[in-house]
């Protein structure tokens, strides 16, 4: 497994125990370990958007603009939505 691999692999393992980690919190019944788990979810987080950088830097992770119109329409799109309740 060669670097970037590597770094691929550490990105999305950030990825899903970050998933895990928002399902547990919103399902914990007991208030100290809820926000035990939201400090950890908030350390996964920047422990992801840390590798992103380090892999963008190295050229491996490349995020392509969105066209202008697409982004407006998007916006537009999910900006009329209605909360349910």
């Amino acid at each position: 497994m060669n670097d970037q691999e590597r770094m691929t692999d550490f990105i999305c393992s950030e990825k899903k125990m970050s998933s895990n980690y928002d399902t547990y919190a919103s399902e914990c019944v007991n208030l100290a370990l809820r926000d035990d788990f939201l400090r950890i979810l908030n350390q996964s987080h920047q422990t992801q958007s840390d590798l992103f950088r380090m892999a963008q830097a190295k050229g491996w992770y490349q995020v392509e603009q969105a066209p202008k119109d697409k982004v407006s329409l998007a916006y537009t799109k999910f900006s009329n939505q209605q909360p349910t309740a």
